[in-house]
């Protein structure tokens, strides 16, 4: 129940209404809805070598130079939750698509879409956030745009922000390159930024407050670069989770994946704010956590880079790619069973990031 005495958040139904011929929240979700949208109407009219990857950003060469390049759009509701806000989200979000591509980032556009009524004082907090952000992750925000809508029309504030960073190796770093045999390796802690969002949205308290866990991957993956590691991909598991993250891995690369439910770390409030919700940790988005594929030789090497820098303390394996169930993900649980962890049809928290 919220503090005001009602339910504690509003019901919908997240199934996709098949048939549609018009977009639902569905398709936004990182989904089984997103991959068709994006199957059906993306690839059909721009498909090339670079987008057919489906990566977090493509990696092209000019003059000789690999660069990164990705754009991504926030949209998140509310604007400001415990660990950051819309315009921390926008600039690690971005950050982290390059760090995907193993890049260093370098430059930062943004473009605003505000909404006639937004408190003048919010649009500088966010902004001072952006600047803040950018200090940190150590790049420049060079150039942007600014609209403004009728009230009623962009709720407050949205962002996009797309960045361009430079890959100072050789490697390919991509969803399709995963192997049997290799290991697959979490940074740490699930489901913190969706809990974060949706605690604030709702009203909801716990004895511990959860916070987004929004940062910068880029220095993490500098360290899992060192020492010739055999790393074949990374991945942030932002919308739709580490289940959906996971996927569109087996997916891309044709193999199956077999993880272990107690590898996995989840918080326990987020354990327990999911639980009130009935929802599932695995599909919940994080905005400060990685996944990588890993060579089983250079796996635990990796893994202990991993935990002597800041953001990867509790990095660990979580499970193995196999030839078996080719194209699927498979759970082991805490009672031993197994369970099927597939793509989710629709929408579970919409406005997340």
């Amino acid at each position: 129940m919220s503090s005001s005495g009602g339910p504690a958040f509003a019901l919908s139904c997240p199934l996709p209404l098949t048939g549609s011929e018009r977009v639902l929240l569905g398709h936004g979700s990182g989904g089984k809805m997103t991959a068709e949208l994006i199957a059906r109407y993306v690839l059909p009219a721009f498909g090339n070598p670079y987008l057919d990857r489906l990566d977090d950003q493509a990696v092209v060469e000019i003059g000789g130079q690999r660069l990164a390049f990705t754009t991504d759009s926030f949209v998140v509701r509310p604007l400001f939750f415990p660990g950051g806000d819309i315009g921390t989200l926008a600039v690690n979000g971005t950050v982290n698509d390059l760090a995907m591509a193993g890049a260093r980032p370098l430059y930062l556009s943004a473009g605003l879409i505000l909404e006639e009524g937004l408190r003048l004082d919010d649009l500088g907090a966010i902004l001072e956030s952006m600047r803040a952000a950018c200090q940190r992750a150590g790049v420049l925000l060079v150039t942007g745009d600014t609209k403004v809508v009728n009230k009623g029309s962009g709720d407050q504030c949205f962002i996009n922000t797309t960045g361009i960073g430079v890959v100072e190796h050789s490697r390919l770093l991509s969803a399709d390159q995963a192997r049997p045999g290799d290991r697959v390796v979490l940074s740490g802690n699930i489901g913190d930024h969706g809990m974060a969002v949706m605690s604030r949205r709702e009203g909801l308290e716990f004895d511990t407050v959860i916070e987004s866990d929004t940062a910068p991957l880029h220095g993490l993956v500098a360290s899992m670069l060192e020492g010739g590691s055999e790393l074949r991909c990374l991945r942030d598991p932002t919308r739709g989770g580490l289940a959906s993250t996971l996927n569109e891995l087996a997916l891309a690369s044709g193999v199956g994946l077999e993880i272990e439910e107690t590898r996995i770390a989840v918080r326990p409030a987020v354990h327990a704010a999911c639980e009130l919700l009935g929802l599932d940790p695995l599909y919940v988005a994080n905005e400060g956590k990685l996944v990588a594929i890993v060579g089983e030789s250079s796996a635990e090497a990796v893994v202990g880079r991993m935990r002597r820098h800041p953001l990867g303390v509790d990095a660990a394996v979580i499970g193995v790619v196999t030839e078996q169930h080719p194209k699927m993900v498979v759970m082991r649980t805490r009672i031993g069973g197994t369970r099927v962890v597939d793509l989710h049809p629709g929408e579970i928290l919409p406005r997340i990031c």
